[in-house]
C-alpha cells in the first residue's frame, strides 16, 4: 500500500469535496481517500500495482478539477 497527498485546484464546495472523493474511489486499487476543501488537498491510499497517479489525475479532471501536485503522505 503506498499513500500519496494530491493538491487539486478548482474545488471550492462541499460538492467538490464529494466529487473528488467519489472520483478516486471509484478507481480499482484505491483502498481509502480523505478531501479537504481547505487547502485543496486529498489523501490517498492504494495499490500501485492497480492503480497509478496518472490514472487518479484523469480521474480528477473527469470530475472537472486540476491535479496539480503529488507529494508522498506524512504518516
Amino acid at each position: 500500500m503506498r499513500e500519496l497527498v494530491l493538491k487539486i485546484e478548482g474545488m471550492t464546495c462541499g460538492h467538490c469535496v464529494h466529487a473528488v472523493t467519489k472520483a478516486l474511489s471509484e478507481l480499482d486499487g484505491v483502498e481509502d481517500v480523505h478531501v479537504e476543501l481547505e487547502g485543496g488537498r486529498a489523501e490517498v491510499a492504494f495499490d500501485p500495482a492497480r492503480v497509478d497517479l496518472e490514472a487518479m489525475r484523469r480521474a480528477v479532471e473527469a470530475a472537472g478539477y486540476t491535479l496539480v501536485a503529488a507529494e508522498p503522505a506524512d504518516r
